[in-house]
């Protein structure tokens, strides 16, 4: 039976296999009649990971608080996880930074302590995650991205809602990107970003082709979604963080959503891609996790940009939650930041 919906899920995690010999089956499921599943599941922990991933996702079970509905608390404690994770950044990615205002937009330059000749010409635009509401990564994405690709990356800061819904940061973000284009060739630009930046990214692409703007060279979208309009099934299985951290069915545009797409048509073709015309696009490099909240989201478009005849790819990383990337520890975040890198290197003009 096709299942549309899911009403109700609870997920059992163990740190070692289940047998299949076991007398007492712990795994069950029903279906209602409209095809609404009702599952409990017996997880084993996966010996297909790096160690240090192994121990997080244990450590992460044990997170079971949802999170809070006060946006200034939100901001506070994203800004301060950022900060944790930008000294390490720092450390192991050592580059520049110059924060910079382009077409009235703030945004902080970073730059490759040396930049090979080939790469002057290249250049890339980060689009930070944190749910369009808060900062969750701008350097943190943009500085690993710059010291593996040797390249100049330009992380917007674009406005946030709910001050800000959309349209505003597609707005920033073409703003910035039409100063770049006096400076670089299109085919030399490169834009990315994590989450809801992934999402932006898709988003400027949309409206630059609206604005019959010249398409950039490449797109990194990690870990997005392209359609307000309804809720994947992914979002049903996970949260963030996988299994932990407050599982519940969701409905579309419910909690900060709302507060990006505002009054906007949640299938206006700019603000859900997948409605859009995608022809032409960029070559596009998708990745997730087979944990991750936005793993259907992310597989929906991939299928829409191959049907479009798109250069599109999607790596899906074993058992890893929303964002991995951003936990620089482990041997998967490794792999996936140097094929993000190799990505941009291989498409962008030369």
């Amino acid at each position: 039976m096709r299942v549309s919906a899911i009403a109700a899920l609870v997920l059992l995690l163990s740190g070692s296999a289940v047998s299949q010999s076991t007398s007492t089956n712990p795994d069950t499921s029903s279906f209602d009649l409209d095809g609404t599943a009702r599952i409990t599941r017996v997880v084993p922990m996966p010996t297909t990971v790096s160690p240090e991933a192994q121990k997080w996702l244990k450590e992460i079970e044990q997170e079971t608080t949802m999170p809070t509905s006060n946006l200034s608390e939100r901001r506070a404690r994203t800004e301060q996880w950022q900060k944790s994770q930008l000294a390490e950044a720092k450390r192991l990615f050592p580059v520049n930074i110059e924060p910079k205002d382009i077409a009235g937009v703030h945004t902080d330059v970073v730059s490759p302590l040396i930049t090979p000749a080939q790469n002057l010409k290249r250049v890339l635009i980060n689009l930070h995650g944190g749910g369009f509401n808060s900062d969750s990564g701008s350097l943190i994405e943009g500085i690993p991205i710059c010291n593996l690709a040797k390249v100049k990356v330009v992380s917007v800061y674009y406005r946030l809602a709910p001050e800000n819904p959309f349209p505003a940061a597609v707005d920033d973000v073409v703003a910035v990107y039409k100063e770049l284009l006096k400076t670089y060739q299109p085919d030399h630009i490169g834009i990315f970003g994590t989450s809801a930046g992934g999402i932006l990214t898709a988003e400027v692409t949309v409206r630059l082709k609206q604005l019959s703007l010249p398409m950039p060279g490449a797109l990194g979208l990690f870990t997005m979604l392209a359609d307000f309009s309804r809720t994947g099934d992914s979002r049903q299985l996970f949260s963030l963080n996988g299994f932990s951290g407050g599982i519940a069915p969701s409905s579309p545009n419910r909690g900060p959503d709302d507060e990006y797409v505002g009054k906007t048509d949640p299938r206006d073709p700019v603000l859900s891609p997948l409605f859009a015309d995608l022809h032409g696009f960029p070559p596009s490099l998708l990745v997730t996790g087979t944990r991750d909240a936005l793993l259907s989201d992310t597989s929906i478009f991939h299928r829409a940009l191959l049907k479009a005849g798109v250069d599109a790819q999607l790596v899906v990383f074993e058992a890893m939650p929303h964002a991995f990337w951003y936990h620089f520890q482990f041997a998967e975040t490794q792999e996936a930041l140097e094929l993000m890198a190799k990505f941009f290197d291989e498409k962008l003009g030369k």
